[in-house]
């Protein structure tokens, strides 16, 4: 084939090759796309066109090393490890890719008994921030697993019993909308508000567990405003949606802090609900408290977004279409 040139790398067996290349080639389509060439397998070889630059061929051939290295730590590879992959290329940090997966940090465990790994340098570190602090504040997009990861470190320890209770709450309102005006009694109202957190409980307790928790008193899932004079001790307490709380808000919650307690506060600043004029209480707290021994602050970006490829180019596209309108 006159318009392809050898890549000069080599498959070690098919599995390795299957793994690589994808289901369905998207692994390979990703590879195609993101280096402006065409890519065809011919048994354990790699054939582009010929048209590539030497860089992006430099390039391709070093992201096709380190899946070959990870693989032999976790043959599982996907499109969101391969994305993390060209992410860790921009930064030149790709050599280090292989040690998220040779040293693996397990989370915890969903209900199904499988593993949960921190997927990105961002989210080890946040781990190891909620293990180190009585309070952390973890920011950024959606997709970076702050509210997940969050409550999974939470059950984890529930089951240890090194805690009493979990309490998961957030602000009540989004976009102006007050819940006087809803329709049903006050679970009703706040469900619909809370079921990101539902759902991160469903699957690392299961369904039945967690609702026999929430009927025992074990798990409270609550809107912020229920937090208020309260005294919250041998507890994990998440506020969630941090972004769209009031400075006053924010203030009343971080005072509830008992003995041996956690609070882990997430939110995207990019997505604040709150009336034109509203300052966020996150921003704020933040900015205030950033120095403090025994809080930690962690910021995530779009390389650790988890959730489908096109959640990744939504976000950089109004990211770009908002540096032009500044």
């Amino acid at each position: 084939m006159s318009d392809y040139i050898n890549l000069e790398f080599h498959f070690n067996n098919l599995e390795e090759s299957m793994t690589i290349i994808g289901s369905h080639d998207r692994n390979l389509k990703l590879l195609e796309e993101y280096f402006s060439t065409r890519i065809i397998t011919r048994g354990d070889t790699i054939l582009v066109s010929e048209s590539i630059t030497e860089t992006a061929k430099n390039n391709l051939l070093k992201i096709l090393k380190t899946l070959q290295t990870i693989i032999k730590y976790d043959n599982n590879i996907n499109e969101r490890d391969i994305l993390y992959c060209f992410r860790m290329l921009e930064k030149d940090m790709l050599d280090d890719v292989v040690s998220l997966y040779k040293n693996k940090l397990i989370v915890g465990k969903k209900a199904n008994g499988k593993p949960i790994v921190a997927k990105t340098f961002n989210q080890r570190r946040y781990i190891k921030a909620i293990e180190e602090n009585d309070i952390v504040f973890a920011t950024g997009p959606a997709g970076t697993g702050k509210t997940y990861l969050a409550v999974v470190k939470a059950v984890t320890a529930l089951k240890a019993q090194d805690v009493k209770r979990l309490i998961l709450t957030r602000p009540a309102v989004a976009a102006g909308e007050s819940l006087g005006f809803l329709p049903g009694d006050l679970k009703e109202k706040v469900d619909p508000y809370l079921r990101p957190l539902y759902d991160a409980l469903h699957d690392t307790l299961g369904v039945e567990v967690t609702e026999a928790f929430i009927e025992k008193g074990v798990i409270e899932i609550a809107p912020l405003a229920y937090m208020r004079g309260r005294t919250l001790e041998d507890a994990y307490i998440i506020l969630d949606e941090a972004q769209n709380t009031t400075d006053q808000q924010m203030k009343m919650f971080l005072t509830r802090l008992g003995f041996n307690s956690k609070m882990i506060v997430t939110g995207d600043v990019s997505q604040i609900d709150l009336p034109r004029g509203v300052k966020s209480g996150l921003i704020t707290c933040i900015n205030i408290l950033k120095d403090i021994d025994n809080i930690a602050i962690c910021t995530f970006d779009v390389s650790d977004i988890i959730r489908h490829p096109l959640v990744q180019k939504v976000i950089d596209r109004y990211e770009e279409h908002t540096r032009k309108e500044v």
